[in-house]
């Protein structure tokens, strides 16, 4: 099987593979290793900067004295208050003068984001649970979708891989499988059902150069598909995480006023924003704590596959020896 694809063409790498944004796990160390080994690690920059602690500029040129591999970065633009989207433009902005290309939008609708990179030669990619998000992302001009399933980490989808691809394959977009890939053979079944690439997250949470925590890595080795739970705990929506006591002690339900809040037009907004905070601290704390005393760890499906910690290189390695040796 080849290796060649529309994502390696416009992300400009070797193997068809993202190491996908991941807060807070998306550690300048992890997001180099992956580029560096032929595949493209996508920069967060909240966790760039809030979890890890680095200006946005002095972080991407930290990572580009690791490898001078292209890297990407992610932006969420759900436009929940003017200052947040006032900070991602100013993070586009840098990005594109620190030369990167390769841009992955989530949430809200990315027209301005595709002005901007496509302006400069570059490419965006939108993330997308079902049809009516592609469509709209379509419609924005962008260069392909990264599409979420039901077995991804975080914010899965609700669709399986092959059902997902065939909701959206006719809209003439290259498409990128996320969700529920942690092996070498996984990598290879996706790209032969039909998409241009696949996007891990969990598999590189178990890598060398992540800095999440090791009680955080030895629950990923040591969970199966059905620990992954969805909880609204998190968000206000459902986020896949390992079934920790620690879960089970909090439940996996909004509570009746959350939930009265986010039915609101009015309120909804406050609600996510007063969810999105909570959040930011509680897994910051959690993924990178070392005592492991509050395990709210975001992981996927993929964790069923996975049982040994590696170097991103050999992730990597391993996914393109496998295409390689692929009919």
């Amino acid at each position: 099987m080849k290796h060649d694809t529309p994502l390696t063409h416009h992300a400009a790498i070797q193997i068809p593979l993202i190491c996908g944004p991941m807060y807070p796990c998306s550690n300048p160390e992890l997001v180099a290793a992956a580029s560096d080994a032929g595949a493209i690690g996508v920069v967060q920059p909240s966790s760039l900067t809030y979890v890890h602690g680095h200006d946005f500029r002095e972080g991407l040129r930290l990572i580009k004295s690791i490898t001078d591999r292209p890297i990407g970065m992610n932006a969420l633009i759900e436009a929940s208050s003017k200052i947040y989207h006032n900070r991602m433009v100013k993070w586009i902005d840098i990005a594109l003068e620190e030369g990167i290309r390769f841009f992955i939008t989530s949430l809200g609708k990315p027209r301005w984001v595709v002005d901007r990179v496509s302006s400069v030669g570059g490419v965006v990619y939108h993330d997308i649970t079902e049809r009516k998000w592609a469509l709209k992302a379509v419609d924005s001009g962008v260069h392909g979708l990264i599409a979420v399933n039901r077995r991804a980490g975080g914010h899965a989808g609700a669709l399986g891989q092959a059902p997902l691809l065939e909701e959206i394959s006719d809209l003439g977009l290259p498409v990128v499988c996320a969700g529920g890939i942690g092996t070498p053979e996984q990598f290879v079944e996706a790209l032969g059902l039909g998409y241009a690439g696949v996007q891990m997250g969990t598999r590189f949470i178990a890598t060398t150069e992540c800095r999440a925590s090791t009680p955080y890595k030895q629950s990923i080795l040591d969970a199966e598909e059905d620990d992954i739970v969805l909880t609204e705990r998190l968000s206000g929506i459902p986020v896949a995480v390992i079934n920790t006591p620690y879960v089970q002690r909090q439940g996996t339900k909004s509570g009746l006023l959350a939930r009265w809040m986010l039915r609101g037009r009015r309120t909804k907004h406050l609600m996510r924003t007063i969810y999105a905070l909570k959040s930011t601290f509680e897994l910051k704390r959690t993924s990178l704590d070392e005592q492991g005393t509050k395990d709210y760890w975001q992981a996927g499906c993929s964790v069923s596959g996975i049982d040994e910690i590696l170097s991103a290189r050999e992730v990597v390695k391993r996914c393109a020896d496998a295409l390689t040796a692929a009919p």
